[in-house]
């Protein structure tokens, strides 16, 4: 596989985990929508999640692939998780819901940025997805492969969340609706069904 397709593997793969409903984007997304430290906000979450992936690349991933059959064995749990993260996906897109965002805004610009980390490091689905998973899956690949699966998933953080903070006025009522919320569902399932695919696929031919 080119750089390329491997930086996309790794886009592909943190743009449909992070995509998921949770407190992290609602918060960058009210943020957004009353215009209060944005910029601070979409950087801490991005960055936060960079050093997460890092972590699970750089470290986690080079112990990982030290193991003998490991690149097997973590492909194998890959697909798993990655095909039951598609079913819980298309399950939750049976009972579609819009995301809130009232609530009462974080004004203070520290009270902001511990808000930011708090979402993100208090979350314990961030480590299985990041750890785990984004960490695991790239120990298939070595050296300047597994760097541009890493920067790949990391663009993925960055590109969402500055997306998600200063495109909120534009996409706010678009979330707010729940048949929105099940096409969303349904095109992470099959992204995360086309993925695993691809990751088990040289295993089983």
């Amino acid at each position: 596989m080119s750089l390329e397709s491997i930086w996309l593997e790794g886009f592909v793969i943190s743009i449909s985990l992070i995509f998921a409903l949770g407190p992290q984007n609602v918060f960058v997304l009210r943020q957004g929508l009353m215009k209060k430290h944005v910029f601070i906000s979409c950087l801490i979450c991005s960055i936060s999640d960079a050093f997460l992936i890092a972590i699970g690349v750089l470290g986690l991933g080079v112990f990982l692939s030290s193991i003998d059959e490991i690149a097997m064995w973590m492909s194998i749990m890959a697909t798993i998780f990655l095909t039951s993260y598609g079913i819980l996906r298309i399950k939750s897109s049976l009972n579609p819901t819009g995301i809130n965002i009232e609530g009462d805004l974080t004004k203070d610009l520290g009270a902001t940025i511990l808000s930011c980390l708090a979402f993100t490091f208090l979350n314990p689905h961030v480590y299985i997805d990041t750890l785990l998973l984004i960490g695991g899956t790239s120990s298939r690949y070595f050296g300047d492969e597994r760097l541009a699966f890493g920067i790949g998933a990391a663009s993925a953080s960055f590109l969402f969340f500055f997306s998600l903070g200063y495109g909120a006025k534009f996409m706010s009522p678009l979330l707010n609706k729940p048949k929105s919320w099940q096409i969303i569902d349904l095109t992470i399932a099959a992204i995360m069904f086309i993925v695993s695919g691809f990751i088990i696929w040289p295993y089983l031919f």
